[in-house]
């Protein structure tokens, strides 16, 4: 066997999204990039906060509603957003959400 790669066949299998809270299972950390997968319980949020690299938020899973800098936005299954490092960002889940975060490290 290969031990050069990940295969992760269904992302959204990684993780169920919790009657309420919020959790979070690390897939992939490695050199250059860290994917970590969430699970929102429905009315869960993020609070605002930024991060230090850029970073790719993919939402698998439910609807939510994101403030990004001054600007709101809704997301459902198959949003894809790139955010640059220090954008300040929170996320609302509207429906059980599951959404795989991309850190870019550098």
């Amino acid at each position: 066997m290969n031990n050069s790669y990940t295969h992760i066949v269904n992302l959204a299998k990684e993780v169920k999204p919790p009657s309420d809270g919020i959790l979070t299972r690390t897939l992939f950390n490695g050199d250059d990039v860290k994917a970590v997968i969430f699970g929102f319980g429905q009315d869960e949020e993020l609070s605002e906060h930024t991060a230090s690299m850029p970073a790719i938020l993919h939402f698998l899973q439910g609807e939510v509603k994101l403030r990004l800098g001054d600007d709101t936005v809704e997301a459902q299954p198959g949003t894809w957003i790139h955010m640059p490092p220090e954008l300040k960002h929170s996320v609302k889940a509207k429906t059980p959400v599951i959404m795989l975060l991309l850190l870019l490290k550098k």
